[in-house]
């Protein structure tokens, strides 16, 4: 009776051994987890999506949105504000968590949840934002990760000032990732991921130094504001009206808006005009510009890793964010330096994501087209879960903390570091191109009032491709004619005539960086110009052609308008060129015809 018994238990038992954790399976032993990066293209990728996919699927499921408001004491945050303000958050755990285990937590921090005009937001916290939460969502919860979205003060359910990039919206994020990391179902570690404004609110985290937050992966984020709307003092088109954009579409035309608009937020309405047209007069250079920068707060403060990922072709958020900085600093290179894990992925795209191929499609010659045959990374949710198993599980290999870059032709390769140390500085003589400019006298050319210049350089190898590849620079004699004027340069092939590059400077800004110093009319000053960062194949026989205007593609003219023409002095400047010779491995990604971008 005993065996019958036995026998009985064992069959009940195995028919209902699929009931219980029914959505938790064993994984699959035929993939590796961690395929080396050279391999990748040789293996099987789903990408009939619209994003990328991890090789494999994780074992759990997500179980029901869940929310919480944070109470927040704000006293002396704002000027003019309330003492206190709320955060609201939405997450979803994996299942996994429902036996007692911890996960890390992956978030979304974001002004544009419940975004826009009454009657046309976007979606809230607690619905899975379309793209870059449904790719968080897809890949990492199923392999045991927490996902949460949380809105920053004044935005969705959250109160307070619309502090735009300031203190009080970085004590808002602050609060969101101490909460998320103290949870019963949390290991205690955080990343935040996102493009843009979301990429900003990991800087604006990182600048807090929560020791919860482990990684951040910034896509074409935001490190400093000024600098984002301000290259080398030449206005962008937004920067006269970029705060207010925002502060209308928060705005939900109720009794609640009064409380959105303190009196130190409503000065970001006038921080646009004020600047572009008083420049080094600008009281807000002091105060309103230097609290929105955060990659220099974060320095240092920061405990954690930086997976950098940037469009060189992006014209929302340029590259120099990340390339660049005050005279003789280069961010990317800087946090290396102090010790930081860094990686970055590089591409030819505009302001995308690695996998969105449906951004990548539309992009113009010149502007990216003759990559995007190769453009678009299936691999890219499969290289962050990697990262993410490291940094946040503490789990499989430690990533390759290298650059993968894309050349504009498309090809990929791994560099150490980007740009490259090993640059050999060509230095290309103006004087020895031809010039077109209207000549006022003394080898000068005028720049302004509808007047340009364009320099043709002759071949600089008959022979050998020529590979540029980081920062080059436009050391560009000129005089004055008033205490302003502009000069945007335009960089392209002298046989095709593609566009390879840009520069642009407000000559009060002449020796670069973000301080303005008076030029006096009629005295030569030397305007040191970087172009947006270039990884580009000029084919050999081939020149450069550099046209010279005062204003250019996304760019205001400048405030003084045609009355300040600047005479230009190609005789006496200079082009340099950061040239590297690669005959290494080529990295090949994952692409086919069956892709849902062929």
């Amino acid at each position: 009776m005993r065996t019958a018994m036995m026998l009985a238990l064992l069959i009940i038992t195995t028919s209902l051994s699929g009931c219980f954790g029914a959505e938790e399976t064993t994984q699959k032993t035929t993939v590796d987890l961690y395929p080396d990066i050279y391999d990748r293209h040789n293996l099987d990728w789903n990408w009939t999506g619209s994003y990328s996919m991890v090789l494999e699927e994780g074992p759990y499921i997500p179980l029901e949105v869940q929310e919480t408001i944070i109470e927040v004491d704000t006293t002396g945050v704002w000027e003019g504000g309330p003492n206190s303000a709320e955060v609201h958050l939405s997450y979803w755990l994996p299942s996994n968590t429902e036996r007692g285990e911890k996960v890390p937590v992956i978030a979304v921090i974001s002004p544009y949840f419940s975004y826009g005009q009454p009657g046309d937001e976007s979606t809230p916290t607690n619905v899975v934002g379309a793209g870059r939460g449904e790719f968080i969502y897809d890949n990492f919860i199923p392999h045991g990760y927490a996902f949460a979205q949380v809105a920053v003060f004044a935005t969705e359910e959250s109160t307070g000032c619309f502090d735009y990039r300031g203190d009080g919206e970085g004590l808002s994020i602050h609060t969101a990732v101490e909460w998320m990391g103290t949870q019963n179902w949390s290991n205690g570690n955080v990343a935040i991921y996102g493009k843009s404004y979301e990429g900003a609110t990991a800087w604006e985290a990182a600048a807090q130094g929560s020791p919860h937050l482990k990684t951040i992966v910034p896509i074409s984020g935001t490190t400093a504001l000024g600098p984002l709307l301000y290259k080398n003092g030449s206005a962008e088109a937004r920067s006269l009206v970029m705060h207010s954009n925002y502060g209308g579409s928060i705005l939900d035309y109720d009794d609640e808006d009064l409380d959105n608009m303190c009196a130190d937020v409503a000065e970001g309405f006038f921080a646009g005009p004020t600047r572009y047209g008083l420049g080094e007069a600008d009281p807000y250079m002091e105060n309103y510009y230097n609290e929105r920068s955060h990659i220099d707060k974060a320095l240092g403060k920061y405990n954690g890793s930086i997976y950098w990922v940037q469009g060189l072709q992006d014209w929302n958020v340029d590259p120099h964010q990340v390339f660049g900085g005050p005279p003789g600093v280069n961010w990317y290179q800087e946090y290396i330096d102090k010790g930081y894990d860094v990686a970055g992925m590089i591409g030819q795209w505009e302001h995308n994501y690695p996998d969105q191929w449906t951004k990548h499609n539309n992009q113009d010659p010149g502007y990216g087209a003759e990559a995007i045959h190769n453009m678009t990374r299936w691999d890219w949710a499969q290289d962050l879960f990697e990262w993410m198993e490291y940094y946040l599980k503490g789990i499989g290999p430690k990533p390759n903390l290298h650059t993968q870059i894309q050349r504009n032709d498309g090809e990929w390769r791994i560099e150490e570091t980007w740009p490259p140390l090993d640059v050999e500085k060509y230095t290309l003589q103006l004087n020895d191109c031809s010039n077109d400019g209207a000549f006022v006298g003394g080898g000068a050319s005028v720049v302004g009032g509808g007047q340009t210049i364009t320099l043709e350089c002759p071949a600089i190898n008959e022979t050998t491709n020529i590979h540029i590849s980081g920062l080059a620079t436009f050391h560009l004699s000129a005089i004055p004619s008033f205490d302003g004027g502009q000069i945007f340069v335009e960089m392209q092939d002298s046989v095709t005539g593609l566009r390879l590059g840009h520069a642009t400077m407000d000559i009060r800004y002449h020796e670069g960086g973000y301080d303005a110093k008076t030029v006096i009319p009629g005295q030569t000053v030397i305007m040191k110009m970087e172009f947006q960062a270039i990884d580009a194949l000029l084919p050999a026989g081939h020149g450069l052609k550099f046209i010279l205007s005062d204003t250019g593609e996304d760019y205001l003219a400048p405030a003084c308008g045609n009355s300040c023409t600047i005479h230009a002095l190609p005789s006496m400047s200079i082009a340099e060129l950061p040239i590297i010779y690669r005959t290494g491995e080529v990295l090949i990604t994952p692409q086919s015809s069956e892709a849902a971008n062929s």
